[in-house]
């Protein structure tokens, strides 16, 4: 007979019921591990980078998917090779996620085991020499200008009407603002009056982790912020408030707010488009790639690369004019 502990099973063999039960219990504490090791890096991008509660959540559930992963293996955060990592992106491309998805979820897991290794909590990171998705690929996608123009022409006219309300003249403002200085969302219902500096023609915008930038804004948006802050914001101003986009109860814009306000003006359109749109519309016009990582905000240059590709043909155009071995005879290009 087995010794205590043991349990028939209905193949009429035995297993180690104490032996499971020692499993399991392994497994939780591995889980525990891996939940208070997400937790603390999460609190340390919330106090020591300055990260939004919003980005904290996005890296907590690229985490919390990947620990879920390596349970499966069974492997845990901390022990995580570089073999496991390259079989997560596996896992993802299997199950049809977006290579931007992946690349951001990689980059995810690169700051955490950078982390890690500063911390001297591991000796090696795993996410060294790993290819990142190819996510120029997926280019970012983005409005022609007639038919950006057409979405300003309509804000315009329902802002110049004898009758126009202060609604009118603050969505403009902010159709505008958003084309004109490439805004994310977030960026523009957390600016205050204060942040404006009209007669300068600029902003003081937050970007992500806090980061302050001054960017230029055009004529339009200028005159539009003008008519807005004179003659509808204090309108809409029920008690003391420094936001500049209020609603009709006086209270600051959300998000998804301002998202149905551009969906109203275009269907087809976006908060994000309209910031693509002025991306690539200034590189399109000949704007370095630099000015262009200024004005958006964006941390590495590698992110802002990606609107060549959509300023190829441009490109194409241009060399067929200017270089002397891409002139037409007869029909014909020469080279």
């Amino acid at each position: 007979m087995p010794e205590p502990g043991w349990v028939l099973i209905a193949t009429g063999g035995f297993f180690d019921n104490r032996e499971v039960a020692a499993r399991r219990k392994r497994e939780q504490a591995e889980e525990a591990r891996n939940f208070s090791l997400i937790r603390e890096y999460v609190g340390y991008l919330r106090v020591e980078k300055g990260l939004r509660p919003l980005s904290c959540e996005a890296y907590e559930r690229d985490l919390l998917q990947f620990a879920e992963y390596l349970e499966e293996l069974p492997a845990t955060l901390s022990g995580a090779t570089q073999g496991q990592v390259a079989g997560f992106l596996e896992h993802l491309e299997k199950h049809g996620v977006e290579s931007r998805s992946a690349a951001r979820k990689l980059s995810c897991l690169r700051g955490f085991y950078r982390w890690l290794l500063l911390d001297k909590r591991i000796r090696r990171d795993p996410t060294l020499n790993l290819e990142s998705p190819a996510t120029w690929k997926v280019l970012p996608k983005s409005l022609a200008v007639a038919e950006v123009d057409a979405m300003m022409e309509r804000a315009t006219l329902a802002a110049d009407h004898p009758q126009a309300d202060a609604i009118a003249l603050r969505d403009r403002a902010i159709l505008e603002l958003l084309y004109a200085a490439g805004l994310r969302v977030s960026e523009l219902t957390g600016l205050n009056v204060a942040d404006l500096s009209l007669d300068a023609g600029r902003a003081l915008v937050r970007g992500k982790g806090d980061k302050e930038r001054l960017v230029p804004l055009g004529r339009a948006s200028i005159e539009a912020l003008e008519q807005y802050v004179k003659n509808a914001r204090p309108g809409l101003e029920k008690k003391p408030s420094g936001r500049l986009f209020l609603s009709s109860r006086g209270q600051p814009l959300s998000r998804g707010w301002v998202w149905q306000l551009v969906k109203r003006s275009d269907h087809a359109a976006s908060p994000h488009m309209l910031r693509h749109s002025c991306a690539t519309h200034m590189v399109e016009g000949g704007a370095d790639l630099r000015t262009v990582q200024t004005l958006l905000g964006h941390a590495d240059i590698a992110t802002t690369q990606v609107y060549t590709h959509l300023a190829l043909g441009r490109l194409k155009a241009v060399h067929r004019q200017h270089h002397p071995r891409a002139k037409r005879v007869s029909g014909e290009t020469v080279s």
